[in-house]
């Protein structure tokens, strides 16, 4: 327990200081935030356009689909403004600047997420609790305290499915000199989290299902919420995916920092 409070408080004063450096440029946070904001309501677009010509989509409704998009968009946040990151680690690992992570008593892991915090990640989260807020309001979801619970645990087992793939991504970079692709057709992939699994092929199904479970960041649990009487048994395994995924994507983060020898040079 004493180590837990060491760390939170060693990050709150990392990102503090970080947050601070970055508001010397406000202007580039409002234009960043606003950027964000507009990119992340894209979908919603689409889905408006699409819902112009018919009533549902494999059986799930507009506000439904609102609903999904808006567990998507949080459920992605922390990803966002937590390990952003991860972004930059193929440009860490082919400079030689990753080694300065070796030489601090801290998790490597912990050490290395707590450098960067994305500032504009806020507007999207905002906007996904806003746009949920409504959905549930136009779909009279009844709220009970043990249902807020298991909102918010299967919102965190989500974001453990989004953050898992996109580190065990990034950290292709300490294996193949140019990781981008790998990193970017992860993140690609999340685009397809908020629809249903049922419109994809039995190929690209399993696919979303079982070897890229993205249908587990959003569609699987929401079910929970929208059709509780209906909902799939995929549903109720949102926390072991979580768990799981991000277990072997540290196992993976792990192999990488101990075979990284550094450029040589």
């Amino acid at each position: 327990m004493h180590r837990i409070t060491r760390y939170l408080r060693l990050y709150f004063l990392i990102e503090a200081q970080y947050i601070k450096a970055r508001m010397q440029y406000r202007a580039d946070f409002i234009i960043s935030s606003i950027g964000m904001f507009f990119s992340s309501l894209a979908t919603l677009g689409i889905f408006w356009i699409l819902f112009g010509s018919i009533t549902e989509l494999a059986g799930w409704n507009f506000m439904e689909m609102v609903f999904i998009y808006a567990f998507y968009m949080i459920a992605i946040s922390p990803m966002q403004i937590i390990f952003d990151h991860f972004w930059q680690l193929r440009y860490h690992v082919t400079e030689g600047t990753f080694l300065k992570y070796y030489f601090r008593p801290l998790n490597m892991m912990f050490y290395y997420i707590s450098e960067m915090f994305d500032l504009k990640g806020l507007t999207q989260l905002a906007a996904g609790i806003v746009l949920l807020v409504y959905a549930s309001i136009q779909l009279n979801i009844q709220w009970t305290i043990a249902r807020v619970m298991l909102l918010l645990a299967s919102l965190f087992s989500a974001s453990l499915v989004q953050i898992a793939v996109v580190v065990s991504a990034s950290c292709a970079a300490f294996w193949v000199m140019n990781s981008w692709p790998v990193l970017s057709l992860a993140w690609k992939l999340r685009e397809f989290s908020p629809y249903p699994m049922s419109i994809f092929d039995g190929a690209f199904r399993v696919l979303f299902t079982y070897v890229i479970p993205i249908g587990f960041v959003a569609f699987y649990p929401s079910q929970i919420f929208l059709r509780p009487e209906q909902v799939s048994p995929l549903a109720y395994a949102s926390p072991l995916v979580g768990i799981g995924l991000f277990a072997l994507a540290y196992r993976i983060w792990t192999l990488g920092v101990n075979s990284y020898t550094g450029t040589g040079s």
